[in-house]
């Protein structure tokens, strides 16, 4: 068993990331830090080491457990790493969850499945009269020369 291990990959094989290529990233953008300083893709980390990730709103702090390289099944995860991110942080998270669709401005961002239905409907019920007529702005500018 390995006793270090770099941070991308553990942050990878302890299912943090989806991929190392995004461990390393955010290594790189200085979202994973120990102890108040950052931490790059190839620092390595032994058992014991307390590692914030910050993926905002809040940041999640993992003690590791086994200092693993290879990726292992979800269910080993618990052996791999303790989440010992605070409350305060989950709190956070569930109110910028709560908060997200309240503080939309009505008009911006992606439409909502509402506003989407209400547009196809808009568009479907076009009159007989106008279905039939074409605009070409083109043509009546030649003609006035």
């Amino acid at each position: 068993m390995n006793t270090e291990a770099r941070v991308d990959k553990w942050l990878w094989a302890a299912r943090i990331f989806k991929t190392r290529t995004m461990a390393a990233a955010a290594c790189k953008k200085g979202q994973v830090s120990m102890k108040g300083s950052l931490l790059k893709a190839s620092r390595m980390i032994k058992a014991g080491d307390v590692v914030d990730v910050r993926k905002p709103p809040i940041t999640y702090s993992f003690k590791v457990l086994q200092p693993i390289e290879k990726r292992v099944g979800a269910k080993l995860i618990p052996e791999i790493l303790e989440n010992v991110t605070s409350a305060q942080q989950y709190e956070i998270l569930e109110m910028s969850k709560i908060s997200g669709f309240v503080d939309r401005a009505r008009g911006t961002g992606r439409p909502t499945k509402k506003d989407r239905r209400s547009l196809d409907a808009f568009s479907e019920d076009v009159p007989e009269f106008f279905a039939d007529f074409e605009f070409d702005l083109d043509e009546g500018e030649e003609g006035e020369d």
